[in-house]
């Protein structure tokens, strides 16, 4: 990184018509001072569509998929962190729920699963191609950027024959308490082929792969607040041990948690407390759905 990057950014909560579709909505403005670009690493998360006024992201899913100068960017449901570098730019990031996808995308999660792409250019996406050149003008305005960011979800919002089953999945997925993907699949009243199915269409990953993830990522967020330099004191109470931990770190993130905790994460240290502090969860993965 060169330079100093203020970062400020606004939550915003989806309106009552679209609960269970979105963890939030929000507006960031990165101003770098002396030039140069911040780099930080997105963890593992649901999917995510970024809209960019200002410099564009240079972005790679590690392992994965590079996008470079895209004014916006879609990943589907990740097991896999994202690198990137940002100048100063103002953008809005709009985090879609399991629900959303199927509502909102029309393909099943698990073909974009751990895909980053130039949203203006996939077919996927081609429902929010118009919002990079029309939600932006002239001066920024959040009221009314993200009265056109609703006005297009809104506009495209209709029932789902999963709604229930895909919500119910998700309460359970996000619960601390879950043990197995046998309880999650008695919690949701699902047989196990039902499950598998319906969590790869809607959630992009067969269960016990989510379940990891979610262990992983308590432990990470639990980590990135606390800011005490010590795995075993947040470690996920689910591990058997701090190597069975180090191991589904290193899957999942791709490096081991010391070379993790050695980064920079300007980004990430500003978002995540703020988040905690507006929306009550660190992370996206954490959300728990509402209807």
């Amino acid at each position: 990184m060169t330079g100093q990057c203020d970062i400020d950014v606004r939550f915003f909560p989806p309106p009552p018509e679209l609960q269970g579709c979105f963890s939030t909505f929000y507006r960031a403005t990165f101003t770098m001072h002396g030039g140069g670009r911040v780099r930080d690493y997105l963890q593992p998360e649901w999917a995510n569509l970024r809209f960019f006024s200002g410099d564009t992201p240079d972005a790679r899913m590690i392992d994965g998929d590079r996008v470079t100068g895209a004014r916006f960017t879609a990943t589907g449901p990740s097991v896999r962190p994202t690198e990137f570098r940002l100048g100063t730019t103002r953008m809005w990031g709009v985090g879609l729920f399991p629900l959303g996808w199927v509502k909102f995308i029309c393909v099943p999660a698990v073909d974009l699963a751990n895909a980053l792409v130039d949203g203006e250019k996939h077919p996927a996406y081609t429902s929010f191609a118009h919002l990079p050149g029309s939600l932006f003008d002239g001066e920024g305005d959040d009221e009314r950027e993200y009265r056109r960011i609703i006005d297009c979800f809104l506009a495209l919002n209709r029932p789902h024959a999963d709604e229930d089953r895909i919500t119910a999945v998700h309460a359970a997925l996000v619960d601390p308490t879950l043990r197995s993907v046998a309880e999650l699949a008695e919690r949701s009243g699902l047989n196990a082929r039902t499950l598998e199915r319906l969590c790869r269409r809607a959630f992009g990953f067969a269960p016990k792969l989510l379940l990891r993830r979610q262990r992983v990522m308590r432990s990470l967020a639990a980590f990135m607040l606390r800011k005490s330099g010590n795995w075993s004191d947040v470690i996920d109470h689910h591990y058997h041990d701090q190597a069975h931990f180090v191991r589904d770190f290193r899957a999942f993130m791709h490096m081991s948690p010391r070379e993790y905790a050695g980064l920079d994460h300007p980004i990430l240290t500003a978002f995540m407390p703020e988040r905690v502090r507006i929306w009550g969860s660190p992370a996206q993965t954490l959300d728990r759905p509402t209807k």
